[in-house]
């Protein structure tokens, strides 16, 4: 199955964001736990760190079926809780 275009858009997009943020968030713990100076290569390492994590979050873990496919529900379990009208889960009574 191929991926339409604006798939490709939205996953480069967040892609890019976990990248942002991922470094953003490595570049404040190095300020403030260390005493090294942030420069060129520290902050060429923390983005060679940051791409790996940015990739699983974005591509495996905010997969809309991620949770379901790890954690499987058993079907005899499922059917113990529906849906009110707010949308909560609660469990049927018998």
């Amino acid at each position: 199955m191929a991926m339409s275009r604006l798939k490709k858009i939205r996953l480069l997009e967040f892609l890019i964001m976990g990248l942002v943020a991922g470094i953003g968030e490595d570049l404040l713990a190095i300020f403030f736990a260390t005493d090294a100076e942030i420069n060129l290569n520290v902050i060429w390492i923390v983005f060679l760190v940051a791409i790996p994590f940015a990739f699983l979050s974005e591509v495996i873990v905010d997969h809309p079926r991620f949770w379901e496919k790890l954690i499987p529900i058993k079907p005899d379990f499922a059917a113990k809780f529906k849906k009110n009208s707010n949308n909560k889960i609660i469990k049927n009574k018998k």
